[in-house]
């Protein structure tokens, strides 16, 4: 690695740590899938690598802290139900709610200096089981493991000037979503971000059949690049901003676009893509109908836990989904308890 690219990692790295979209809720507080144990990595160790120097923002989460909910529907096409048994497959319309968001742990960062978005969905089917998903706009994560990100948060906090070149001869991987994150369009919109589940998912349908799957959310509108100096003179909430704009004047939708892994697909490494000639079924449509301040919105209190699942779909061998649960644990009892920091619009209820 070049000395220019070490000096990229150290200034990219700076607001483009991601990882776990840290939200309410109580998700599964035990150790889990053997990613933990008492004398190596634990949620709490995880959770706290998040937090900046200045320390977290009391009352938010962890991480992915700036972020604004919004209420709609899934409507699904029918297709979903050769895949899986999950009951929000059947063809019709299913309640959702949501919450798009940026990652970082500061909740007044400015919207162009955050280099991730993300979104968070909660799908409720018709007998009452949900499905609650996570998601991302980069392509694939940068390292392959939880023990990996821990040491990516402790690198990039490091005052060591070498803490992030040798964190990245050891994780060859992170070079790729380096290069994302240099050269991906930035975009005018959440409506206009595609947002991928990276974790690897098995859905099961009625007849026993299993598939191993990742997802994602198509937007149904292009994407408008914005120049780096225009991207610059915009307001420090220009996202939250247009997407208010953008749905008072209709509803914003994604495709739902499940893609299926072949025989020897990485299905336990985020950080590798698969090939782009893989079977892909368009399973349904998410809409966004209203947008709603987080202070008072449905989406403050919900855990986007990715192992809150229904029947048909379940956790792979990818071993993320259980170290995410288990963080957004730790995130929600500690934001619980600073509940009174949280700042709240006058007049708003919770």
């Amino acid at each position: 690695m070049s000395p220019g690219s070490t000096s990229f990692y150290s200034s990219w790295l700076s607001f483009v740590i991601i990882g776990v979209v840290v939200a309410g809720g109580g998700a599964a507080f035990a150790y889990t899938a053997g990613w933990l144990s008492p004398h190596a990595l634990t949620s709490q160790k995880l959770v706290d690598a998040l937090a900046p120097a200045s320390g977290p923002a009391p009352g938010h989460r962890r991480n992915h802290a700036k972020g604004i909910c919004f209420t709609g529907e899934f409507e699904a096409n029918g297709s979903g139900v050769n895949l899986s048994k999950a009951s929000m497959f059947a063809p019709g319309k299913y309640p959702a709610v949501g919450r798009l968001n940026l990652a970082t742990p500061d909740p007044t960062a400015r919207d162009a200096a955050v280099r991730v978005r993300g979104i968070g969905i909660q799908i409720t089917g018709a007998d009452g089981q949900q499905w609650r998903s996570a998601m991302i706009d980069p392509p694939f994560f940068p390292v392959s493991t939880p023990q990996a990100f821990y040491e990516l948060l402790t690198a990039s906090a490091s005052k060591d000037p070498e803490a992030m070149k040798r964190f990245a001869g050891a994780h060859p991987e992170i070079a790729a979503f380096g290069e994302w994150a240099k050269s991906a369009p930035w975009t005018a919109s959440y409506a206009q971000e595609r947002f991928n589940s990276l974790n690897s998912f098995v859905f099961t349908n009625a007849a026993g059949t299993e598939h191993t799957v990742r997802w994602s959310l198509v937007p149904t509108i292009a994407a408008t690049a914005i120049a780096p100096d225009d991207l610059a003179k915009r307001d420090a909430d220009f996202l939250e901003q247009e997407i208010v704009e953008r749905v008072k004047a209709g509803p914003v939708s994604w495709k739902l676009v499940v893609t299926l892994a072949n025989p020897g697909d990485p299905t336990a490494d985020p950080s590798k893509p698969w090939p782009t000639d893989r079977k892909a079924e368009e399973v349904g449509t998410l809409t966004a109908t209203q947008i709603i301040p987080e202070d008072h919105g449905p989406c403050r209190d919900i855990n986007f836990d990715p192992t809150v699942l229904p029947d048909g779909i379940r956790t792979s061998d990818d071993p993320f989904p259980a170290a995410r649960s288990a963080a957004y644990a730790v995130s929600f009892d500690r934001r619980t308890a600073e509940s009174g920091s949280y700042p709240r619009q006058q007049g708003a209820t919770r």
